[in-house]
């Protein structure tokens, strides 16, 4: 019987960890003012979101083995988790200061704590660096280690290929509807959120496992990146339609011009009288703008039309699971708890 982890079992990891890579820090002599600056970095930046992908790390391993892990597995498990939290603390830093976003999980970002600035920038590379530290420290004679270095590196250009596109389609700045596509739209939620968010967590258990062959790979690949896909365009939902003290902020999509799926299924379907009012008044920052377009968006319906999407793509999803092979060690119940954690969510 496979096991869940708790919060508090994956966070236990990340001490040992932290010590590991200040270390490797002290062996070039690293003066102990930048050894705690690094040390503050780690801990403000990398602790204090929900883990779900690094915990998705063991949860895997343990639906794959069809048991509890020991002690040993479930640190070498943890540890790729806590490698996808580096990955993830690395993008959001550097995301933070890309939309030049005020607050992170409650607080002020890392760059606009007092002193940092454009530290952040280099501290990012440090969170990424931290990565290939451990990888080297733990999985250095592992089968499966150039996998894992290959896996790492190829999912973070995926990532950085989103960003780029969604930067390039929707500057807060300037507002031009004509740059938005569903093709667009597809590409950046697909390689900004679906590779490392879904594939990555799974991907990385096989490969811990010694069982990610090409067809588990490829089968993985198929029903996550349209899962991934799903839990954004649902993420994009919620921050309209989504009651603020069930998702725990106030969506801020419309406002900051985010190319979302809402405003492209507004677009593909609006009359020329409703693609005006889109035209004047999405991603302008006033709340009676926004108003406009929330009411533009009730009168074309988009919260049924969000609904009827997904029953259609869950069905789809539950159909790939369905039909996965498990002759070579990989799990439908893998997928089913990915797609159980987000169905209908509310936050």
């Amino acid at each position: 019987m496979a096991q869940k982890t708790t919060l508090k079992e994956f966070e236990d990891v990340f001490p040992k960890l932290q010590e590991d890579l200040l270390e490797h820090a002290k062996k070039y002599n690293l003066p102990q003012e930048q050894l705690d600056w690094y040390k503050k970095s780690l801990e403000i930046n990398t602790l204090g979101g929900k883990c779900n992908r690094g915990m998705s790390v063991p949860d895997s391993v343990s639906v794959l083995l069809g048991r509890p892990l020991s002690s040993d597995e479930y640190f070498q498990a943890a540890t790729l988790g806590w490698m996808t939290e580096l990955l993830q603390a690395f993008f959001l830093v550097s995301d933070d200061i890309m939309d030049s976003s005020i607050t992170r999980r409650g607080k002020p970002c890392w760059y606009r704590e007092p002193g940092v600035g454009m530290i952040a920038i280099n501290d990012a590379f440090l969170l990424e660096s931290a990565i290939y530290t451990l990888l080297k420290k733990y999985f250095r004679s592992h089968p499966a280690y150039v996998d894992l270095l290959e896996l790492f590196h190829e999912v973070t250009l995926q990532t950085e290929l989103g960003q780029l596109c969604d930067l390039l389609t929707a500057p807060e700045d300037v507002v031009n509807l004509d740059n938005f596509s569903m093709d667009k739209y597809r590409f950046i939620v697909i390689y900004k959120t679906a590779y490392y968010s879904f594939y990555l967590p799974v991907a990385l258990a096989l490969h811990m496992l010694n069982v990610a062959t090409p067809a588990n790979l490829a089968a993985a690949e198929a029903i996550l990146i349209p899962l991934g896909e799903y839990f954004q365009i649902q993420d994009d939902y919620l921050d309209n339609f989504g009651l603020p003290e069930h998702i725990g902020k106030i969506g801020t999509d419309i406002l900051d011009n985010k190319c979302s799926w809402l405003v492209n299924q507004a677009l593909a379907i609006a009359t020329p009288e409703q693609r005006k009012v889109l035209e004047d008044n999405y991603g302008r920052k006033d709340k009676a703008k926004e108003a406009a377009v929330k009411k533009l968006f009730d009168d074309l319906q988009l919260e049924k039309r969000y609904q009827d999407y997904e029953e259609k793509r869950v069905g789809e999803i539950r159909g790939l699971i369905a039909d996965v092979d498990e002759s070579e060690g990989l799990k439908k119940e893998v997928f089913e708890a990915f797609l159980a954690k987000i169905y209908k969510r509310s936050k």
